[in-house]
């Protein structure tokens, strides 16, 4: 009888990655470094149903400033996925979707607590929580009861990163210089497009 390979487990860390900052990368690694997580492919969102699209920097750019932050860690990789989907974008078709087209990998889906609170809300979260190994990162001030998560369900215990893109944001626009919160790359890749 053949013995069964495992898939490969592949995190999917969906966001706007508005910009993309240390805290992000630092909570991706920790999942690939004591969590199980083979890599993780960070989802650039297109169009988040619940924010504005004004707020959000062009597709190409975060896609582009992700991809600088994480070339030289080979656990992660930048992904568009999403940005070939049809919008909005929600999270029980591109999982879907993903499981479609890489049959070989076993996904996981990566949210903090923030949103695993008002999860209910997300468009069919029933069926995301049936079909879908989810990981629950902790946000400050958002606790979870491990006892209650359903099978699928499963909370880390990762260092907590209270940076968020909106103050990073903020930080530039006040000409602050903020470069210990981004990767080097990152920074130095912003510094010159506000030069221009």
């Amino acid at each position: 009888m053949a013995e069964k390979v495992s898939k490969p487990k592949t995190g999917i860390f969906s966001g706007s990655f508005n910009p993309i900052h240390i805290g992000h990368l630092a909570l991706a690694n920790y999942l690939c470094e004591y969590e199980g997580l083979d890599e993780i492919w960070f989802m650039v969102s297109p169009q988040n149903p619940l924010k504005t699209q004004a707020e959000l920097w062009s597709d190409e750019l975060r896609l582009q400033l992700v991809g600088l932050s994480i070339s030289d860690y080979p656990r992660f990789q930048v992904s568009d996925f999403e940005c070939h989907l049809p919008r909005p974008s929600y999270s029980v078709h591109t999982l879907e979707k993903l499981r479609e087209a890489y049959p070989e990998r076993e996904f996981h889906f990566i949210i903090g607590s923030d949103n695993w609170t008002r999860f209910d809300r997300w468009y069919q979260s029933e069926r995301i929580i049936k079909e879908n190994q989810i990981i629950i990162y902790p946000r400050p001030g958002f606790p979870v009861n491990e006892e209650e998560l359903p099978e699928t369900v499963r909370l880390v215990h990762s260092p907590v990163f209270e940076i968020s893109s909106t103050f990073i944001r903020k930080a530039l626009d006040a000409g602050k210089d903020i470069r210990y919160f981004l990767h080097p790359k990152v920074w130095e890749a912003i510094k010159a497009l506000r030069n221009t």
